[in-house]
């Protein structure tokens, strides 16, 4: 028994024309045999197309709906009529090697290539941005030909083999009808024309290979590997209305003496000594913008941050702007002495008189603040 042809694309027999035609596609998409891994995906596939081809076509429909499969005959398995297999999957075939029923595939002319370039700034420069000179190999537009690769007093013919479409076309029967496959034509290589007295500067590709130096702007807040995009820095196209492709700048940050960046926040690990975390002290530290007064109080201990705010790195944004900073962390060691003169140690000495020799075991947990902080830091660490 035939299948109704509303439940085989899964609509309502109320459905618009415009809901099954999604309908259709969605499936058709997905049992296409070149996809779907389904044993029984060509079976399938034939009958949606037999269903699509009365179902989306008005009168054929309204034949059917009255007298069902009788009032509509045996289907070929095409597509409905007035709507061409072409426009249902031009953007489904495209992926499959240009394979597309009754057109071509082609787009324009074939854009440059893109280029890419390295750059290694300061960590400051990362910090507050930069106009970094780059110098990079390209294709640029013959002069002598303005990028047409014929001598002077000469043109172009029109490929007599792809008649100027700078591809061929070969046909295929399938069962779901003429197939038409485009490739590159193979005599003027997808241009389209022939040159039969080619530029002598450029042997007839219209092009020339330089090394060129150019300004690129690297914004504040930049970290290790972000590329930037600059348009239309890459190479011509092999016509002279081709897109130009694009340039991209991959930056990285040469390592600081001091700092370490995590997020846009700025790290500085700062030792202290013990009278000045024990009795407090005023310390100059140092920031990207120079030097800072920072108070340490008295008893402050190992492990202890010092948040300095709006002192970080920009917030980059996607588009190259940024908004607002991160903050300098300075964080504190208490440095313990390897070696001491007579006279500090005597001195310490008679601390330790005053202070008694007692240990006092800590509860458990008591100091994995510091720990977590330091993993967290070390973990999350970057440059």
């Amino acid at each position: 028994m035939a299948k109704d042809y509303y439940d085989v694309l899964g609509v309502s027999r109320n459905a618009s024309k415009n809901e099954v035609r999604q309908a259709y596609r969605n499936l058709a998409r997905k049992y296409h045999p070149d996809v779907s891994k389904e044993a029984d995906a060509e079976e399938k596939f034939k009958e949606l197309n037999e269903a699509y081809e009365v179902i989306g076509d008005d009168e054929k429909r309204a034949r059917y709906d009255r007298f069902g499969h009788a009032g509509v005959g045996a289907t070929g398995g095409r597509t409905a009529g007035g709507v061409g297999f072409e426009d249902i999957f031009e953007e489904f075939f495209n992926n499959f090697g240009g394979v597309r029923a009754g057109g071509s595939n082609r787009r324009g002319p074939k854009p440059g290539a893109d280029r890419r370039v390295d750059v290694t700034i300061k960590f400051e420069d990362s910090i507050f941005g930069v106009d970094q000179e780059v110098e990079y190999e390209r294709l640029e537009t013959c002069e002598t030909c303005q990028g047409f690769g014929t001598a002077e007093g000469s043109h172009a013919a029109t490929c007599s083999t792809c008649g100027g479409r700078g591809e061929v076309q070969s046909v295929q029967q399938t069962f779901l009808g003429t197939m038409v496959r485009s490739s590159t034509c193979p005599t003027c290589s997808g241009s389209g024309t022939i040159i039969a007295n080619p530029c002598k500067t450029c042997s007839g590709s219209g092009r020339l290979r330089k090394r060129v130096k150019r300004i690129v702007q690297i914004p504040p807040g930049v970290r290790e590997g972000l590329q930037i995009q600059v348009r239309g820095g890459g190479d011509v196209g092999e016509s002279v209305d081709a897109v130009v492709g694009n340039l991209y700048v991959v930056v990285h940050v040469m390592e600081h003496e001091y700092f370490k960046r995590r997020e846009n926040d700025i790290i500085l690990d700062l030792a202290i000594n013990i009278p000045q975390a024990t009795l407090g002290d005023k310390v100059v530290v140092p920031t990207v913008e120079g030097n800072l007064e920072l108070n340490i109080p008295a008893g402050t201990q190992t492990g202890k941050v010092f948040r300095l705010r709006g002192r970080g790195a920009p917030r980059l944004r996607s588009d190259g702007s940024s908004v607002g900073r991160g903050d300098q962390l300075v964080y504190i060691t208490v440095e313990i002495p390897t070696t001491l003169t007579p006279q500090q140690r005597a001195l310490f000495e008679e601390l330790a008189k005053t202070m008694g020799n007692d240990v006092q075991p800590q509860p458990n947990g008591a100091g994995r603040g510091f720990f977590d902080r330091v993993m967290t830091f070390f973990g999350n660490e970057s440059n």
